[in-house]
């Protein structure tokens, strides 16, 4: 654990480090977590590359961190030296004036970042734990996601997986943003366990994304109150799910108290119902882990694009002849960029397609937006061209016409009310609005702008197999067009008036719903389990006797102790099959085939070069098992319900 802690403060000091060269005049918290977030990239972007070489090891480990120590070398310069220490100096002095005398202000913050903290502490502490009797997850929207990431973690740290191969579709280039995964891996082989690496990684980003949002949102609209309404909105996203807490009042008999401690569902997300858009801690930063590494970046990127069309007056927009505006943070954009599509590849095509409106909106800037997309295809391109190398992904899968996003049947206007509240009104005013006081300026809603397109596209078509991971790119929406949200309620919240009760109220109505669905995780009310102690025992077992890249056969569950071995499964869950566009019916009928003792069964093992097999609980419900054939074959081991056979081939 110390090991890897170390490994995260160096990628942390070397990224916040190199924000001196493209960033000299940010705030020191701001630059840390500018820092965060770009050398966590930098440390699973290098960590992966010598990985493919050199394996998950020591020594990628031991040259990532060296790599990622390199920018303290620009502390030999004088110029970057005296402003590190000034900044440095600086924030010693303000925090010792904050010491010695408290303002309301500085309180304020130090409380608020505090609360989030400790608040983001608890949630990703419940994202996995064990118990006596096995490994859970305390929250919903986690079950199905969080084994297929620690098969993908343990195919790098026990399985030997590189070249990269498919570990839950054994014999296939494994296509998917998996750098979040090969980050949690480094930490693992640097001495945490797969629960402390998943908790510090979490920690680490979503502290730098919620200053992220702070720094951006201020440098938007110029107001403090927004500046912290806005990591609110980002982080106790949802709709007006919360109305449903007053019929389980109604129907509980212990009253209120008792029912926060004790909540009988979500808020954001309901089964058979309008409600689908999700608490976004809840639904999409501790389950979709990529979302979450590649979130902070993309923020990043907009607040480097905001410094540039802003480094200048509308009225006097920088000249062809004058050269490059704000080289050093467009290239440093460019870079993050051009990490993202083994991050999260909804976040690449989400920049890219708000850079080349941006770049049509603001062509006075073009040298400026040439540097970005220049540096951005140059990192992009092998990663795009490796992701492209795939077997059995059907493209056509992703794209198609539905309209409406996720609503079925439902009116649309009404859908997207219920789902996200007042939060689209609340825009619309904001952007129309006018008052003393409170004017957007064209250049901010003309940067805005293109970000709209984000809720239409989703809106009318199909970007992924399954519907509902449209929210990966209409999510982009919903985080530009928190600023301008904030903004009007911080302005609101500044009248003396009838507006001020009303920003209040709809601040609340805005932050409820995923506020219950928080509370309901930190007070331990969901527990799931994952894996069971005997699937634990047996998952030990195979990670002894099976070779590193051995193909095991199991059910297509998303509860195998398979996933906790590193080794390769001929066929994982399906639901993450086709939800990467594979097609799994053919090899799911060849399992249930060989659990049968078909015909076929001993071919069938001999061609899809299975090593080892189990029989467990989640076989028994999948297929009817023929131990009579299944008596042919050598038992290694019979743990509680669980049975591993070793396959012979050729016999």
């Amino acid at each position: 654990m110390f090991a890897a802690c170390i490994l995260l403060f160096v990628a942390i000091l070397g990224g916040t480090a190199l924000t001196l060269a493209y960033a000299p005049r940010e705030h020191f918290a701001l630059r840390i977590c500018m820092g965060a977030s770009t050398g966590l990239a930098l440390l699973a972007t290098i960590g992966f590359a010598l990985a493919s070489f050199l394996g998950m090891g020591r020594t990628t480990i031991l040259v990532a961190s060296g790599c990622l120590a390199l920018p303290l070398l620009l502390l030999l310069s004088r110029n970057y030296r005296s402003n590190m220490l000034m900044e440095i100096k600086t924030t010693a002095q303000s925090f010792w004036v904050a010491v010695n005398r408290p303002s309301r202000t500085k309180i304020a913050c130090f409380i608020f970042y505090v609360f989030i903290a400790v608040l983001l502490g608890l949630v990703f502490g419940r994202a996995v734990f064990e118990k006596p009797d096995g490994i859970y997850t305390g929250m919903a929207n986690n079950l199905g996601d969080l084994p297929m990431h620690m098969q993908v973690i343990h195919s790098f740290t026990e399985g030997h997986n590189f070249p990269v191969q498919d570990p839950t579709y054994a014999g296939l280039r494994f296509t998917y943003p998996l750098l979040s995964d090969v980050l949690s891996a480094m930490l693992a082989k640097a001495g945490a366990t797969i629960g402390q690496a998943m908790w510090l990684q979490g920690m680490i980003l979503a502290l730098a994304m919620t200053g992220l949002m702070h720094g951006w949102t201020l440098s938007l609209t110029g107001s403090r109150r927004a500046g912290f309404i806005a990591p609110l909105l980002l982080i106790f996203s949802g709709g007006l799910g919360w109305w449903q807490i007053f019929q389980d009042i109604r129907n509980s008999e212990s009253g209120l108290l008792p029912l926060l401690a004790n909540l009988p569902h979500d808020y954001t997300i309901m089964s058979s119902s309008i409600f689908r858009w999700g608490n976004s801690l809840t639904s999409l930063f501790v389950p979709q882990r990529s979302f979450l590494l590649g979130l902070p970046l993309a923020i990043l990127i907009f607040h480097q694009w905001w410094l540039c069309l802003n480094s200048s007056s509308a009225e006097s927009p920088p000249q062809a002849a004058s050269g490059l505006r704000c080289g050093p943070g467009m290239a440093a954009a460019g870079v993050c960029a051009g990490m993202l599509p083994l991050i999260h590849a909804h976040s690449f095509a989400v920049v890219f397609g708000a850079a080349a409106c941006l770049a049509i909106l603001f062509r006075a800037w073009w040298r400026d937006w040439l540097l970005f997309f220049g540096i951005a295809l140059a990192v992009a391109l092998p990663q795009i061209f490796w992701l492209s190398h795939s077997t059995g992904v059907n493209a056509q899968k992703y794209l198609g016409w539905q309209l409406g996003w996720d609503r079925a049947g439902d009116n649309a206007f009404w859908f997207w009310f219920v789902n996200t509240g007042f939060f689209i009104p609340l825009l619309m005013a904001a952007i129309f609005w006018r008052r003393a006081g409170y004017q957007p300026s064209k250049r901010l809603l003309s940067f805005y702008s293109p970000f709209l397109l984000f809720f239409i596209v989703p809106n009318v078509m199909k970007l992924a197999p399954w519907i509902w991971d449209n929210i990966k790119v209409l999510f982009y929406w919903y985080v530009a067009s928190i600023p301008l949200v904030a903004c009007l309620l911080a302005h609101w919240l500044k009248q003396k008036s009838k507006f001020r009760w009303m920003a209040v109220g709809l601040l609340a109505t805005l932050l409820l719903s995923g506020a219950l669905d928080i509370l309901r995780i930190i007070t331990n009310t969901v527990e799931l389990r994952e894996f069971t102690r005997d699937g634990m025992a047996t998952a030990k077992l195979i990670t002894q006797i099976a070779p590193p890249q051995a193909v095991v056969l199991h059910a297509p569950a998303y509860d195998s102790p398979v996933f906790l071995t590193g080794r390769r499964s001929l066929l994982g869950f399906t639901g993450w099959i086709w939800s990467r566009g594979l097609d799994s019916s053919q090899r799911e009928n060849d399992i249930r085939t060989i659990y049968i003792g078909g015909p076929d069964a001993p071919a069938l093992l001999e061609r899809y070069h299975v090593d080892y097999a189990m029989i467990g609980p989640q076989e028994r419900y999948f297929a009817p098992i023929n131990q009579e054939f299944w008596s042919h074959y050598p038992l290694m081991s019979r743990i509680g319900e669980y049975q591993l056979y070793k396959i012979e081939r050729g016999r």
